[in-house]
This record gives structure tokens, C-alpha cells and sequence, in this order.
């Protein structure tokens, strides 16, 4: 389906067509980064749709459909800002289950979600399979960490200040803007632009 022409779709249009120039055929992971609501997830959704419009098979998830319990979190200490940005998120079960077996490609499952945050459990895993040249657009908060940088194929973090403390340990630590292969600036969200 054709989406309707927009400054924001206009601006998806252009970056799909680099990630594609960028990676070629196969099996592709595009992170989406960003401090806390930056506005991220919805743009992730846009690019997906955007890198549909082209004809490209195109998957989405989240992390924050990949956390951990509370009560797994627990193991690791208080409930802090260091404990939630070093262990809130269950990254094992996110390469196990979503980001290998989606590189495998062919008849490989995978799962894009595990975990309901809201109600703090875990969701009965619907295992999907796709063609052999597909995208995967994941967003999240510290998915441009280095310890997960190996994983992405594409990289791109929303401009932005962190002001959560979680997110400002992350930054501290590795400011997603410097590890991105593109920063984009949602301060004006219908109309962004690159810095």
C-alpha cells in the first residue's frame, strides 16, 4: 500500500533506501535507539511500514518486550537506576529466541515477543518464520550498548538529552548518538531531520 506522501514519510523513504544500499540481500537487523520517550518506537513503526511500501518483508519488536520480571530483576539488588539499566532487560532470551534464529533465515522460527512489562509476565511465544531476504526493525532503550552492538546491521539513535536516570548512566557510559550510523532529530516529529 502506498502511504500518504509527508515530510515524515518523505524523510523514511530517503534513510530506507540507505539502509537497503547498506545491507543488500538477506537477513537484516535495523536498531532504533533513544532516551526515554523520544519518540522512537512510533518512528520505528513508520520505518517499518516505509521499508514495506519498497516491497521488503519486515518484521517488528521491541524491547521492551524483552524484560525481565521484577522479580528477576530482584537477584540483581534494589530497584535503582543502575540495577534497571544493567539488568532490566533480558538480553540472552532476546539473542536466543528473536536475533539468532532470525539470522538463521529459511524455515528458522522466531519470536519477537516474550514478556508483558505491564502485567510483569511472560506471554506465550507465537514462533513466526519469513523469506530469506527480511528486515527486522527493533527499537528500545540501550539497544545501541556495546555489549549488543555486534547484533545490528543498521544503527540509528533518536536525537535527545537523557533525563531518565537510567538513561543517563547509559549515556554516560556509551552515548548511543556516537555509536549510530544515523542520528535523527524528533523535535519536530512530523518533519525530521538528520544532525
Amino acid at each position: 500500500m502506498r502511504l500518504v506522501t509527508t515530510p515524515r514519510v518523505t524523510f523514511l523513504r530517503e534513510l530506507s533506501g540507505e539502509i537497503i544500499a547498506h545491507s543488500g540481500r538477506g537477513r537484516m537487523i535495523v536498531a532504533v535507539d533513544g532516551p526515554l520517550q523520544s519518540g522512537k518506537t512510533a518512528f520505528a513503526d513508520d520505518l517499518a511500514a516505509v521499508l514495506e511500501e519498497a516491497g521488503h518483508t519486515v518484521f517488528r519488536a521491541s524491547m521492551e518486550d524483552f524484560h525481565r520480571s521484577r522479580a528477576a530483576q530482584a537477584v540483581f539488588g534494589d530497584d535503582t537506576a543502575d540495577r534497571y539499566y544493567r539488568y532490566g532487560f533480558d538480553e540472552s532470551a532476546l539473542r536466543r529466541v528473536l536475533v539468532e534464529p532470525f539470522r538463521l533465515g529459511g524455515s528458522t522460527a522466531f519470536v519477537t515477543r516474550v514478556f508483558d512489562p505491564a502485567r510483569d509476565a511472560w506471554v506465550e511465544p507465537k514462533w513466526i518464520t519469513g523469506p530469506a531476504d527480511a528486515i527486522l526493525v527493533l527499537d528500545g532503550r540501550f539497544v545501541l550498548r556495546e555489549r549488543l552492538d555486534e547484533l545490528w546491521d543498521f544503527r540509528i539513535a533518536i536525537d535527545g538529552e537523557p533525563v531518565d536516570p537510567a538513561d543517563r548512566l547509559a549515556y554516560a557510559e556509551r552515548d548511543p548518538r556516537r555509536a549510530a550510523d544515523v542520528v535523527v532529530d524528533l523535535e519536530n516529529s512530523s518533519a525530521p531531520r538528520r544532525t
